[in-house]
């Protein structure tokens, strides 16, 4: 059974993303530093699914990734403590992704993220998304954590 580490509240006061691009409901079993998984409900309420597809709604390939992204800055975030909660993290590079099954309303999306490296404010985390055990994205994202004000 998962450890709930942050609920959707918790996860709002750690990362500066909101409704409708805030895209995870819950962290799970963190390794501070390490590893997490993140979890988002998709529902057929989600605003992209109006256009991607009427009458095959499938979540876009790059809000996946944002997810992935999400999920590893709140591990960031979760393992400094206080002193990073509402701090940016900008993309630096997406590497090695692939998409391997679709994602479609229903589905419980379950991102785990595990760090590679991390050299002062730039992360590196090896990430894959999966539904039922079965993965459907993978990628590396390199993040940077800076200031609001830089």
């Amino acid at each position: 059974m998962s450890t709930v580490v942050a609920d959707a509240n918790r996860i709002m006061a750690m990362l500066p993303h909101r409704y409708p691009f805030l895209l995870l409901d819950r962290l799970l079993d963190v390794v501070p530093n390490e590893s997490a998984v993140g979890l988002k409900n998709v529902t057929m309420n989600e605003n992209f699914f109006q256009g991607h597809f009427p009458g095959a709604p499938v979540m876009p390939g790059v809000l996946i990734i944002e997810a992935m992204a999400q999920t590893a800055a709140a591990l960031v975030v979760h393992s400094g403590g206080k002193e990073l909660e509402g701090k940016l993290v900008y993309f630096m590079a997406v590497d090695e992704g692939k998409f391997r099954k679709p994602v479609t309303p229903g589905d419980t999306l379950h991102i785990h993220v595990a760090r590679v490296q991390n050299r002062r404010n730039v992360w590196k985390f090896r990430c894959e998304a999966k539904v039922e055990g079965v993965v459907c994205a993978e990628a590396v994202v390199t993040a940077m954590i800076v200031d609001k004000d830089q």
